[in-house]
């Protein structure tokens, strides 16, 4: 089986099949006993959309968020592997081909153009993929 993720959260918002949870994260050193002395100790709020999975639940409930591991590992590389090896690729055949730096840098970032284009079209197939669910 899966690793699971699990962030507990408070539900802010319902919809049909979705809810909105504001979960806080925190860094690894927040729950140490020095972090008033130490700057790097730093929580966030994020808003997270997950699938109620069949339950019911109200705005103010604190849930479960479960999400297998690999959602993370999946999303860091559509969202920088995958961007930054066609930056680095497109460089080097500019590069090979003695193109300006210059213009070879825009056009290598004028390459992720197309590349979000696809994954927008792409949407709906990437959000049933990257899900969370909910559990009391």
């Amino acid at each position: 089986m899966a690793k699971m993720i699990e962030h507990s959260g408070t539900v802010i918002s319902i919809s049909e099949k979705e809810a909105t949870v504001l979960i806080a994260q925190s860094s690894a050193c927040s729950g140490c006993h020095a972090k008033q002395a130490c700057t790097s100790a730093d929580v966030q709020e994020k808003k997270i959309i997950a699938d109620l999975n069949g339950n019911q639940f109200q705005i103010g409930d604190i849930v479960t968020i479960i999400g297998k591991k690999t959602i993370g590992l999946q999303a860091v590389l559509l969202a920088f592997v995958i961007p930054f090896l066609l930056i680095l690729s497109a460089l080097f055949i500019f590069d090979y081909y003695h193109i300006n730096e210059g213009i070879a840098g825009l056009i290598a970032l004028a390459v992720l153009l197309p590349y979000y284009f696809i994954l927008s079209r792409f949407e709906s197939l990437l959000k049933q993929k990257l899900k969370f669910y909910l559990t009391k």
